[in-house]
């Protein structure tokens, strides 16, 4: 089975959020299944020198983009046993971040035909193209269009996987039109239009073979018009092909036991968790106080992460018998919600407003409770990597965190953290507030954790579940 991930971000090469994760870590489960698994980005100006300096040039050639002939280089290096193939075009990517660019339609729409035309290029045609996100949704879309008449493009089958259905790259008809080449019947109501414009995720909605998303409980929230994103009636129709799979962790990059970014590796000792969390009171200024929860978010500070209910009940909060520790930056107002409860209440929270990978495995192997109140999640990946370091996750009952963190029963002894299911602050405090006193109970919070070590959320069962549709999805049933 050869499979290529289309991908416009991926761990260690370039990063804005948990795309690139899953890119930077199923492959390597996959290929562990016996799966070819390639992997195919742009080579923006981020990519580090030391990546950079390993890359070989395969192949150069032309391509043709609507009106435009451009010049396309294709850069392959081999990291931890997976084969990275790099688009190279410096008028496109010689230029600092991901996105955020007012010719971004233009830039993926060079990225996915760009990946099309290089198969012939680089020895390696795929069984399946995985496509992930809307800068990669016209792949199927001029993979059906353009190729799939011609003899090495024929057997070729197309997977969409959702991250994130917010992100939906929509821009005017009459780019799509100019870059892709595309006749007046793929713009009409059923295939690419919205909002009177057009859209690369809906393309690749639409013109794939499958469709995933990342996690079971997002696939069904998608379909209902308050997570649809105006797109839930498009999911509806297609849910006989839509499939929801967990995403997991990378349980060798996030390893209590190895981490060099912890103060005092451990695994499930307790007493090693809290000579980190007195490391951390002192480097953050707090109190050394080893009795009461030290609460953590690491988060963007963001509407969607829950933190308006945050805002919400901030004084009630910290008038709790615990400590918080923020990490994150965001939106301002969020920024100096939390720099002012810093200056109000130095014993009880500290703000840091910043991106720091280091503190935040600190803050991870330090606290005892990980908030993450989110409106909506896709998946997730903070709750995984707290249960990984054995913080005990608070979360709202949405996405990827309904799938992965099981509330806590006081009676039988179950579960792995502590949830609320209505988007209302005080539901969000009554749940902090017991998980708080549930802290003070010696014998329930060994239970709880004792619960947390048995789970496995490492890429193991998806890297499963996925070779399994790839399977289904080649021979046809």
């Amino acid at each position: 089975m050869k499979v290529l991930f289309a991908a416009s971000e991926a761990v260690p090469f370039a990063k804005t959020g948990g795309l690139a994760d899953v890119i930077g870590s199923l492959p390597k489960e996959l290929a562990k299944l016996g799966t070819d698994v390639r992997v195919i980005l742009p080579n923006y100006e981020d990519v580090p020198a030391v990546y950079k300096e390993q890359m070989e040039t395969v192949a150069t050639f032309n391509l043709t983009m609507g009106w435009r002939n451009l010049y396309c280089g294709i850069l392959q290096l081999v990291h931890d046993g997976i084969t990275f193939y790099f688009i190279d075009n410096e008028y496109y990517y010689r230029r600092k971040g991901c996105y955020g660019y007012g010719d971004d339609a233009e830039r993926f729409a060079y990225f996915c035909r760009a990946v099309l035309d290089a198969l012939p290029y680089i020895d390696f045609m795929p069984d399946i193209i995985h496509c992930h996100d809307w800068q990669t949704g016209m792949i199927p879309v001029l993979l059906r269009a353009h190729f799939s008449w011609q003899e090495p493009y024929k057997h070729i089958k197309t997977m969409m996987t959702i991250h994130n259905l917010m992100y939906q790259g929509v821009f005017a008809k009459e780019m799509f039109e100019d870059f892709f080449a595309l006749g007046e019947e793929h713009f009409s109501g059923y295939a690419l239009e919205m909002h009177g414009g057009a859209s690369f995720l809906k393309g690749g909605l639409l013109y794939s073979d499958v469709i995933t998303t990342v996690s079971p409980t997002y696939a069904s929230e998608i379909q209902m018009p308050f997570y649809g994103e105006n797109m839930d009636s498009l999911l509806r129709s297609q849910s006989h092909r839509l499939y929801g799979i967990v995403n997991g962790i990378d349980y060798d990059e996030f390893d209590p036991m190895t981490d060099p970014r912890v103060d005092v590796n451990y695994r499930d000792s307790f007493a090693k968790k809290q000579q980190n969390k007195l490391l951390l009171q002192e480097r953050l200024g707090l109190p050394i106080r080893k009795e009461v929860p030290l609460i953590a978010l690491v988060t963007r500070l963001v509407e969607q992460k829950g933190i308006d209910l945050i805002d919400h009940v901030i004084e009630q909060l910290l008038a709790l018998e615990a400590q918080w520790v923020v990490l994150g930056t965001g939106e301002q107002r969020f920024e100096r919600l939390f720099q002012w409860a810093a200056d109000r209440y130095p014993d009880k929270l500290s703000a840091n407003i910043l991106f720091d990978e280091t503190l935040a495995r600190k803050i991870y192997a330090g606290s005892d409770l990980f908030l993450m109140p989110s409106k909506f999640e896709p998946c997730g990946i903070g709750q995984l990597i707290a249960m990984r370091y054995r913080s005990v996750p608070i979360v709202r009952e949405t996405g990827g965190l309904c799938d992965t963190v099981q509330a806590y029963n006081e009676e039988t002894g179950e579960g792995t953290g502590f949830s609320f299911s209505y988007y209302n602050a005080h539901d969000m405090l009554y749940t902090v507030e017991r998980a708080v006193r549930i802290y003070s109970n010696a014998e329930a919070w060994a239970a709880i954790l004792n619960n947390i070590k048995k789970k496995d959320f490492s890429w193991r069962k998806s890297a499963a579940a996925y070779a399994v549709l790839y399977d289904k999805l080649v021979k046809g049933t």
